[in-house]
């Protein structure tokens, strides 16, 4: 439930990320001696931003529900159709004191909003993919699933959209019924899916998703081709969201399922030969037979697993990635090459940035959890240990990086420095043997990591580095 205080689906899910870092028992002895990474520098090259305020226009045959979007997050769940009507906080902010944005919902269109993937496509072009819509099934009714063409201008700062693609299944391929069932064009919404990850491939885009988790398999012009079930060791892997469980209760262990709700393929990678996916779960299965999270020694530990492309199937092959914190997510992964890869880590809590933290007690117009676990890992898979679990080589702090050249275009940090304080940094790719992009999820309108009081906009920061790159 969304409202002017935390949104309780939201407060609930911070409950028990805390639980679950609580109920996994601090470090033993011996992981006190696992060698920690290092810390590798960081350069803003170039930082281009897309306005919160950003609208598309629904394709004209997609039907008079779309021309709004946000009709249905209200706190008691009734419809409210009058347009910036909805007043919105944001998700890390203390529900005693929130911070409210500006934005009103509903919009008059539909919100670019919320990037969760981006992929270089060359020309200084990017395949960028924007969320699921509000944050949950229930209030993402109206919102159309989109994946955009995407320019920088990295002098200007300007983030110029070339196209919008609307995901659809007209040929019927997704296996339960969608929000625009009796339609002909059948545009999917973020009530039928919440897409993360992007893999752009010859013809093909590959979608990995939450609700299932599943990965959509589209054409280059948005058309569901197949939609594909997520496989670990052998045996399905579900979510409470899942098509055959219906509408059930998050709470592991009173029904069958192995995913947690908004746990599920949050990354995703490809191969540089284009032949293996690398879907990942954002965070730890639940062990039925253990009753209690996948963990080693106390520490949750997510799937990386493995999806040949050929013959669309999971090969039954997957690594395993401990958690710096319990409570951390998994929000991308890009491959360097056929064995080493990059990876968002970060808390799910904090955002701001620490020259306006709060002095004392919370208040509405200071941030009292500035950002603070949020990093990109470079990580060996091909050298994971006899358990399967990957080295983790050395990681950026994208909350500290250095802006020599002052390229940024947004934000306060201390002199010569740059901050990604964004509650969600979302999307990370490598763009050529030195630099990255890294996009945030801004949640519109419900994040407001760089300005007090405003919501957060669709941000990329090209990022020098080289040295993590070429860790060994």
């Amino acid at each position: 439930m969304l409202s002017v205080r935390l949104p309780s689906w939201r407060g609930a899910l911070f409950a028990t990320a805390a639980l679950l870092s609580t109920a996994l028992a601090a470090a033993t002895p011996a992981q006190a001696q696992e060698q920690q990474a290092k810390r590798y520098p960081a350069t803003l090259a170039g930082h281009a931003l897309l306005p919160a305020d950003t609208l598309v226009q629904a394709p004209a045959d997609a039907g008079p529900l779309f021309a709004t979007a946000g009709k249905f997050t209200n706190a008691d769940r009734k419809r409210v159709d009058t347009v910036g009507s909805i007043r919105a906080t944001s998700f890390a902010s203390d529900p005693k004191v929130p911070r409210q944005t500006e934005i009103m919902l509903p919009v008059a269109g539909q919100a670019v909003q919320g990037f969760s993937a981006i992929v270089p496509q060359g020309n200084g072009e990017y395949m960028a993919l924007t969320d699921n819509g509000f944050g949950s099934k229930v209030n993402s009714v109206d919102a159309l699933l989109m994946v955009h063409r995407v320019k920088p201008d990295w002098q200007s700062g300007a983030l110029q959209r070339l196209e919008t693609i609307f995901l659809r299944d007209p040929d019927r391929k997704v296996p339960f019924a969608i929000v625009n069932e009796n339609s002909t064009a059948r545009y999917l919404t973020g009530a039928d899916f919440d897409p993360e990850s992007l893999v752009v491939q010859a013809d093909r885009l590959f979608i990995g998703e939450e609700f299932g988790p599943y990965i959509l398999e589209l054409s280059r012009d948005g058309v569901v081709v197949a939609m594909h079930e997520t496989m670990v060791d052998g045996k399905p892997a579900r979510s409470p969201d899942h098509y055959r469980n219906g509408i059930l209760p998050p709470v592991p262990g009173a029904v069958a399922f192995e995913v947690r709700r908004s746990r599920g393929l949050e990354p995703m990678g490809v191969s540089p030969d284009g032949k293996t996916l690398y879907p990942s779960l954002e965070g730890p299965l639940w062990n039925a037979t253990a009753n209690a999270f996948e963990n080693k020694d106390g520490r949750a530990y997510t799937r990386i697993l493995e999806f040949d492309v050929a013959s669309r199937t999971y090969t039954g092959k997957s690594w395993k990635y401990k958690l710096e914190d319990n409570a951390n997510v998994v929000a991308d992964l890009a491959m360097i090459d056929a064995g080493t890869a990059l990876v968002i880590e970060r808390d799910d809590s904090s955002e701001g940035a620490k020259t306006q933290v709060c002095q004392g007690e919370a208040k509405p117009d200071c941030f009292n959890a500035p950002a603070a676990f949020k990093r990109v890992y470079k990580i060996d898979i091909a050298g994971a240990d006899a358990d399967g679990f990957v080295r983790k080589v050395g990681y950026i702090d994208l909350t500290d990086i250095a802006d020599p050249d002052r390229k940024a275009r947004a934000g306060q940090a201390p002199e010569g420095r740059f901050v990604m304080p964004h509650l969600g940094p979302e999307g990370v790719n490598i763009v050529d043997a030195d630099h990255i992009v890294v996009v945030n999820d801004n949640n519109l309108p419900y994040s407001t990591g760089r300005t007090i009081g405003k919501a957060d906009g669709d941000e990329m920061a090209l990022l020098s580095v080289g040295e993590l790159l070429r860790a060994r």
